[in-house]
């Protein structure tokens, strides 16, 4: 259908890069039979970006272009926008007719702001907005304690998430099948190019979107292993929606309880997110917020570049700045190591995470240093501080993972330790005592 600049619905996609499956998208198809989708390059996020090669942002790209052309292909048409949402809204309302407005619920606080903002001006405009549950299988307060308090230890939240899902639950929506017959044409826009919106192409690392089941089938086995292929690598997937939570979570249910388990830790951390905003800035627990941090620069720059002497840290910061992602079990190490043995603020290295790593999320990346400062949710206590040479025993011992990111390991190149783990740890012990 060909309609003037009048009487559409808009679909505004955010972190959910995909037509099928699409809580928010279906519903707009279902309501409507003029529906445009939308995406909004937000220059408010995109202006804090350092490298201009960001990954993260050739990889919305392709899977918007790619976007783009299918909902052409099914006879409609996608805008795609540059700019603070604002003054896009504002300009957005002014060239169209507008009936209604739909999108997938954000539990991020920047996202809660402007959608706060963005539903009041609709509203002014006499235009409905529309916010559905999509990133998640349960929100908000959906699984909460007896007394309606949120959970804080993850086990109980786990047990309580099992016992209230039914199949429905992780149900798909067959928004794909509603397109050709509920898309409108608007005046077709060439996409924008990277270099409209301030970027440009470098080398990139995407993983494949479809899970390898034979993966996800040993996965119990091999996860803490970072030399083998031992994790599925669908976070950047989740992290930008372009597979739908629902399906992991079905595949989760017949392959393996334990992946089914850290998708429910991403739930988690969302839902603590919502709950305690603060902890974007600030310590769960605020009496963590009172220990006396070191911040050696100097050893934070050793850290950043994995040249701490330390192999199994050194190899997991190689691996994030080449590639953009670390293994978890990695994750955890080099987390407790930057804040137990160097006594450098958790935030520091949340932040150099959320610049470097392709699956950034606030949530589970700052549930992750929260936990390994001891300062979060079902934090590891104080006292426990990972040896980084008996973590190398353990999950690297013939060193495969190492020796790929760390070549001159076991040579008169590779550096002394920039710390004795001994006096590290005590020294750590007594901080945190103190504080």
């Amino acid at each position: 259908m060909k309609l003037d600049k009048q009487d559409i619905t808009l679909f505004w996609h955010r972190r959910d890069l995909r037509a099928d499956d699409n809580a928010g998208l279906y519903q707009a198809l279902k309501d409507s039979d003029e529906v445009v989708p939308l995406f909004i390059f937000d220059s408010n996020i995109l202006s804090q970006l350092e490298d201009k090669e960001d990954q993260r942002v050739v990889f919305i790209h392709d899977y918007l272009s790619d976007l783009k052309k299918k909902y052409e292909a099914a006879g409609g048409s996608m805008l795609v926008k540059h700019g603070p949402p604002k003054e896009v809204w504002k300009a957005l309302c002014k060239e169209y007719t507008i009936k209604a407005v739909y999108t997938n619920t954000d539990y991020e606080p920047y996202a809660r702001e402007r959608d706060e903002w963005v539903a009041d001006f609709l509203k002014g405009q006499d235009i409905a907005f529309y916010s559905l549950k999509d990133q998640v299988i349960f929100e908000k307060d959906e699984v909460v304690k007896d007394d309606g308090d949120p959970y804080l230890v993850f086990t109980p939240y786990m047990k309580k998430w099992k016992s209230r899902f039914k199949e429905q639950d992780a149900e798909a929506y067959d928004s794909e099948g509603l397109l050709k017959d509920k898309l409108c044409q608007v005046d077709p826009l060439p996409m924008l190019s990277l270099k409209d919106i301030g970027f440009e192409r470098g080398e990139t690392y995407f993983p494949a979107q479809d899970p390898e089941l034979e993966t996800i089938r040993k996965y119990e086995d091999r996860r803490d292993i970072p030399a083998v292929k031992g994790t599925s690598r669908m976070s950047v997937h989740l992290r930008f929606g372009t597979v739908s939570i629902r399906a992991l979570t079905r595949l989760g249910r017949k392959q393996s309880e334990k992946w089914l388990n850290e998708l429910i830790w991403r739930n988690f951390y969302m839902v603590v997110l919502w709950h305690f905003p603060h902890v974007a800035t600030k310590a769960l627990r605020p009496e963590y917020d009172h220990i006396p941090w070191r911040n050696n620069e100097k050893e934070f720059k050793a850290w950043c570049e994995g040249k701490t002497g330390y192999p199994i840290v050194d190899a997991g910061m190689r691996e994030l700045n080449t590639t953009g992602f670390m293994h978890n079990r990695v994750r955890m190490i080099v987390a407790s190591f930057l804040v137990k043995h160097l006594l450098i603020d958790w935030r520091w290295g949340e932040a150099y995470f959320a610049r470097k790593l392709i699956d950034f999320e606030l949530a589970s990346n700052n549930g992750g240093w929260q936990w390994a400062a001891g300062s979060g949710c079902d934090a590891a206590p104080y006292f426990r501080i990972f040896n980084p040479e008996l973590q190398v025993g353990k999950y690297d011992p013939d060193h495969k993972y190492i020796k790929k990111w760390v070549p001159e390991f076991g040579t008169a190149d590779y550096p002394k330790p920039i710390v004795p783990h001994k006096a590290a740890r005590e020294r750590a012990l007594e901080t945190y005592k103190e504080a």
